[in-house]
């Protein structure tokens, strides 16, 4: 045997942060955990996620998209790794690491099917950069990296973008923005860099309601985020 692998191996996991607007909010999806013998944390409420399978998993990001869908039923047009956690003290049961990834789901796409370990599964609306109650292990800092790196990203990418249904108005984009960001934008600027670049393409269809009919617009590339030379000014 070669000795340098003779030793204590790490537990290691992947751990996702799966977003969506619902209701006006950003949310993130939880899991709640079974109460089995010998977990740690039985029945509270965690990110989604689980260990790499070697046989399964050719990288991370399989990894992350496996978990999603096992955890969802769906598969994200965006996902990005956040960072990495270990330590000898994140898990009772022994030192573990576990990468942690951000999503986004668009909310006409965002009913979840529980499945693996996973007993219940609930959208929890973001109060700043946590939820309501305690989160197992150290998710919540896993959650509040997740919604940091999420923040930044859409100071000068398209990547709020990924949480719209596959047709929507200007002014819904600017709100999803909004959410994200936690501040307003000035529209007309706003209205100016969207259409100034390759990211959107407009449809022949109208979003009716009490004032003019609004234009509709879809996703030019439904995977690849568009990177603006300056961040958003707000109002």
């Amino acid at each position: 045997m070669n000795q340098s692998l003779n030793h204590r191996r790490p537990l290691v996991s992947v751990d996702l942060a799966i977003f969506s607007m619902l209701h006006g909010d950003l949310s993130v999806l939880l899991v709640k955990r079974r109460d089995e013998p010998f977990d740690p944390h039985p029945g509270l409420w965690t990110l989604p996620g689980g260990l790499i399978d070697t046989n399964l998993d050719k990288d991370l990001e399989h990894c992350a998209q496996r978990r999603l869908k096992e955890k969802t039923g769906v598969r994200a047009p965006y996902v990005e790794q956040v960072g990495s956690w270990g330590s000898a003290s994140r898990d009772p049961r022994g030192w573990s690491t576990t990468h942690v990834y951000f999503s986004l789901i668009a909310e006409d796409e965002a009913s979840p099917i529980s499945g693996g370990n996973a007993d219940e599964l609930r959208w929890a609306p973001l109060d700043g950069s946590r939820v309501r109650g305690k989160l197992a292990f150290d998710h919540s800092d896993l959650l509040k990296a997740a919604v940091g790196r999420l923040r930044g990203k859409a100071e000068y990418t398209s990547v709020p973008a990924f949480l719209m249904p596959a047709e929507f108005t200007l002014g819904e984009l600017q709100r999803a923005y909004e959410i994200v960001l936690n501040r307003t934008l000035e529209k007309k600027a706003f209205r100016t860099r969207m259409l100034a670049t390759d990211l959107l393409e407009s449809t022949p269809r109208y979003q009716e309601g009490p004032n003019r009919p609004a234009r509709l617009f879809r996703l030019t590339h439904k995977r690849r985020p568009f990177f603006f030379t300056r961040p958003f000014r707000p109002r």
